[in-house]
């Protein structure tokens, strides 16, 4: 989990929390307020998601791509040796 998605966790938890006693006291504007902070904070969450999802993405190339490289550089050692 990265700090996106904790940061958004808890701005949606905070948000819930005034908006519920913004409903408790009757004032509008808190509760306005924590509705606004929960929006907030499942934006900030989903974009924590993205970036974990393109960051294991990139890793899977980096790994895909590193196997690639490995192969080819044994196909080419296996064409130079002499001894095969």
């Amino acid at each position: 989990m990265n700090k996106d998605q904790m940061k958004g966790k808890l701005d949606n938890l905070k948000g819930r929390v005034k908006e519920a006693i913004g409903t408790a006291g009757g004032d509008k504007r808190t509760e306005a307020e924590g509705f606004a902070e929960r929006v907030k904070g499942a934006v900030q969450k989903k974009y924590g998601d993205a970036k974990e999802a393109i960051s294991r993405h990139d890793k899977q190339d980096d790994t895909e791509e590193t196997r690639r490289r490995i192969e080819q550089e044994e196909r080419e050692e296996a064409k130079d040796d002499p001894i095969r």
